[in-house]
């Protein structure tokens, strides 16, 4: 039986995904694991949800289609709401086995003032968490043109 069935990659939008990508893409290949692509729409007024919902159903198509490419099962799921909730919730919902997410890897200040999505989904969740820190090339402009 394979450790991991079903792997949980809560998303941002930004470079730092893609920290987090080749990992799980290897890791649910190596297990023959789902992997399920989730993108928290977090927004404060009407006209943000729609743009909001719009980017995150395109961000995830793309990122699907390369991950079905290499021959790997994966779905999307777009939540709405607070991003730790959201996570947490998913997880539990859809039967995750593994969280795993890319970290932007911000000082212990800034960490400690605004707190980490990575941090409170740790703390919350009784579901294994695989974190991986961006690189500074990954967290550039640059890294997109790649």
């Amino acid at each position: 039986m394979a450790l991991y069935r079903r792997i949980l990659v809560p998303l941002d939008g930004t470079d730092v995904d893609h920290a987090i990508l080749g990992h799980v893409a290897e890791l649910a290949r190596l297990c023959g694991a789902e992997v399920i692509l989730l993108r928290v729409a977090h927004y404060h007024l009407r006209d943000e949800m729609v743009h909001e919902v719009e980017e995150a159903e395109a961000q995830l198509a793309h990122t699907a289609g390369e991950m079905a490419e290499r021959g790997i099962q994966v779905r999307t799921v777009i939540g709405r709401g607070e991003p730790v909730d959201m996570i947490v919730e998913k997880a539990e919902e859809l039967g995750a086995d593994l969280i795993a997410m890319a970290t932007h890897g911000h000082g212990r200040l800034p960490r400690m003032v605004y707190g980490s999505v990575a941090e409170k989904v740790r703390r919350t969740s009784d579901v294994p968490l695989l974190l991986v820190k961006a690189t500074s090339r990954e967290e550039s402009p640059a890294a997109a043109a790649d």
